[in-house]
């Protein structure tokens, strides 16, 4: 497979090095198996003969046209830390020509991967509407805002439709580049998950902090802190949504364009997050944790800690 790997100016570093490794190994590691292993071809392309990366480093590129002949296309993300930074680089004039590439590459029917906040790259060129896609957490705020048109989802750490494959979060550049892997051989993908020690990371949603996305619009931070203070009663939203002086159509609308779910979901993830704390912090039964957090019932908050954070109680403790 021929693999156009972009870079340029303020690519993050551990991204790109993520995708370069992986495939190296991977190259490096096929003949361990017992079957016809894949190879994969690796060129760097980017808009000038010379791009430095968000650390500092140079890179010199071929230029983008050379990803015309690529198989797959690869978009690392950007190394930027402010979502605001991230917007004005994706609309602006700096980013145009690797928009247009992808633009192009979609349009012949290549392949196109990415991760984290390379996603906000492929989203600006609409080539993610109306298709499934995710991106780092902490970023969906921003990202629903702007491509109301892209159905963002959490579910799973890499996600792939109709030819554009995505991944969450900075690191998800390993599991976005172990995919690539897999798709031409599951058997090299695990062999080099091995060697790297990789663990596997079905999904992002446990690594979220609810206070962090809630703090992107002033009625969700609002609500996040009036549940914060009911998390051990029933939660009741009219109730919350009249302490905070809005209506309740407004606080669901908020809660679902800010963090992409429902007020209720969003309150059992602030008991998750709760409840998880003390497990790891305090030697506290799991029927006192339970009521601390609005359950009545130990065996409903076990079941929702095992969905949520893929952990037991046991475990959790053991984390501390």
């Amino acid at each position: 497979m021929r693999v156009a790997v972009v870079v340029y100016d303020g690519v993050f570093d551990s991204g790109l090095s993520a995708i370069l490794d992986v495939l190296s190994n991977a190259n490096a590691l096929g003949g361990q198996i017992h079957e016809l292993s894949p190879t994969w071809n690796v060129t760097l392309v980017g808009p000038a003969p010379q791009v430095r990366t968000g650390a500092g480093f140079l890179v010199a590129p071929e230029p983008l046209d050379a990803a015309d002949a690529a198989d797959l296309l690869v978009v690392p993300a950007l190394a930027a830390s402010d979502a605001s930074v991230l917007l004005d680089h994706v609309g602006g004039g700096a980013s145009l020509p690797v928009r247009e590439l992808i633009v192009r590459t979609r349009l012949r029917g290549t392949a196109i991967t990415s991760a984290c906040a390379g996603t906000f790259l492929l989203a600006e060129t609409g080539v993610l509407d109306g298709l499934r896609a995710t991106t780092t957490w902490w970023l969906s705020p921003a990202f629903r805002n702007r491509y109301p048109k892209v159905e963002l989802d959490h579910s799973r750490m890499v996600i792939g439709c109709e030819g554009i494959t995505t991944a969450g979060a900075a690191f998800g550049h390993v599991d976005l580049a172990l995919s690539i892997v897999r798709t031409g051989s599951p058997a090299l993908a695990d062999l080099v998950a091995r060697y790297l020690v990789v663990d596997e990371r079905p999904s992002q949603a446990a690594y979220a902090i609810p206070s962090a996305l809630a703090q992107s619009d002033p009625t969700v931070a609002a609500f996040e802190v009036w549940a914060r203070e009911h998390l051990a009663a029933p939660i009741s939203i009219p109730e919350a949504a009249k302490a905070i002086g809005v209506s309740e159509r407004t606080l669901q609308r908020a809660v679902q364009r800010t963090v992409g779910t429902s007020p209720i979901r969003f309150v059992q993830d602030l008991r998750i997050e709760r409840a998880s704390h003390l497990l790891r912090t305090t030697g506290l039964s799991l029927e006192t944790i339970s009521r601390k957090v609005g359950y009545e019932h130990p065996n409903t908050l076990r079941v929702l800690l095992r969905e949520r954070t893929g952990k037991t109680t046991s475990a959790l403790r053991g984390s501390k």
